[in-house]
């Protein structure tokens, strides 16, 4: 039976609202304070299967040498797609209600499944290089309108090809990690001369990001039509944002400090195969893109999508945007094939997001620069009183997404990050 099959049952009880069915089964890396080592597991409603355990023992082995002993999921991605759905396959049997072999061995249950809320959660991939893209038509629509011209906010280029820039893989952090106010060079229009200073207009972006799930070679071009195949998964992403350092630095080559001092990532990696039953088709592009980025088919996805705001002052936490990724102009296929047209190569674990998602509404923006329109409708919080336009030290952003079907629920989780002051300059 196919792991996406919508009447599979674990004997693991899971809440209907759970982002964690057994049709899900993302991957992930955890510890625990009582075994320490980092160790690839899935998410099975609020418990971690650990696949490192299992793999100890033979039941699991996709490889010739440990994968799942490991402190990233490089390894086991770099077997290629076949082992992914066949590993995959193999963790839906044990789960299976219907299937004795883990559900009846309690030490092994006691040994290989974790309470999650035990389990503590650490970057899934060893980034290798990260890629942003700029591939939500209104996202850059509102941006172009807010500062350039309305009549003509998208530049010449933004509809023949998926816009991107090489960002920094360093600073890629997982969910949870706190998010220092970074400081740069500032320039307010009123102002004749730069300053130094803290960032006044911090800011997130709601994305998603495909992980690269093979190695290609310096000059090998992806085809538009086989690059879904070197695509592992997908996760949640934040790339934080420094509007008022980006102002003045990034022309003319585009964003700088502005974006390197952090991109937070969801912990679990929620596979390609797992999303195949919400695929749908991505909007018409118009004009006709150059052949290389033309495909047919459905190559979007229904992702509902939503950002969470806490702050000091209001002691509920906000919903922001509401937000759906099936309104991405530019398919993860036509960013991989563009990435790679030039010949450049890409690797296991490399990391490609996907840009702001924003929606036609003012509630389904993706960012606070587009929801308080630059500071000019500051956004007000569930208490009537609280106000922004950017973020405040304190903050807490949650990002949320998943795929909702008429049987089961596949989410990613959350994505999450506490804004700290700045560092003073030493």
């Amino acid at each position: 039976m196919h792991p996406n099959t919508p009447s599979l049952k674990s004997f693991i009880p899971v809440d209907p609202s759970s982002d964690f069915p057994i049709q899900n089964l993302p991957f992930g890396i955890f510890s625990t304070r009582q075994s320490p080592e980092l160790r690839v597991g899935v998410a099975i409603g609020d418990w971690v299967l650990d696949l490192a355990q299992l793999e100890k023992i033979g039941l699991l082995t996709p490889g010739n040498e440990s994968v799942f002993n490991q402190p990233a999921l490089n390894d086991f991605i770099a077997l290629g797609q076949s082992v992914w759905r066949s590993t995959r396959a193999q963790i839906s049997l044990l789960l299976r209600e219907d299937h004795a072999r883990l559900r009846d061995d309690a030490s092994l249950r006691t040994s290989a499944l974790i309470p999650m809320h035990e389990a503590i959660m650490h970057l899934p991939i060893a980034v290798s290089g990260y890629t942003d893209f700029y591939s939500s038509k209104e996202h850059a629509t509102n941006v172009g309108s807010m500062f350039r011209d309305p009549a003509n906010a998208l530049l010449p280029n933004w509809l023949h090809l998926p816009v991107g820039y090489n960002g920094r893989a360093s600073s890629v952090v997982v969910s949870g990690t706190d998010i220092r106010r970074p400081l740069g060079q500032v320039k307010p229009p009123s102002a004749e001369q730069p300053h130094f200073a803290a960032c006044a207009k911090l800011d997130f972006e709601l994305e998603t990001a495909f992980i690269v799930g093979a190695n290609t070679a310096l000059g090998e071009q992806v085809s538009v039509n086989h690059a879904e195949d070197l695509m592992f998964g997908m996760v949640l992403l934040n790339d934080w944002s420094a509007r008022d350092i980006q102002q003045w630095e990034y022309v003319p080559l585009g964003p700088f400090n502005a974006k390197t001092f952090a991109t937070s990532i969801s912990p679990w990696v929620v596979t390609m195969e797992a999303l195949e039953p919400f695929r749908l088709p991505g909007p018409t592009q118009e004009p006709e893109p150059l052949p290389y980025l033309r495909q047919s088919g459905d190559h979007s996805f229904d992702i509902q999508l939503s950002v969470e705001l806490h702050t000091a002052e209001c002691e509920q936490t906000t919903t922001i945007c509401n937000t759906n990724y099936r309104a991405m102009y530019w398919s993860m296929a036509q960013q991989l094939a563009h990435h790679t047209i030039s010949g450049c190569n890409v690797r296991v674990g490399d990391l490609m997001a996907s840009g702001t998602i924003s929606g036609t509404q003012p509630d389904s923006f993706g960012s606070l620069l587009e929801l308080s329109w630059n500071g000019q409708r500051p956004v007000t919080l569930i208490d009537g009183q609280t106000k922004r336009s950017f973020l405040e030290d304190g903050d807490v952003v949650t990002l949320r997404g998943a795929c909702v079907g008429a049987h089961y629920r596949c989410g990613f989780g959350t994505v999450s990050g506490r804004v700290l002051p700045a560092l003073t300059r030493g």
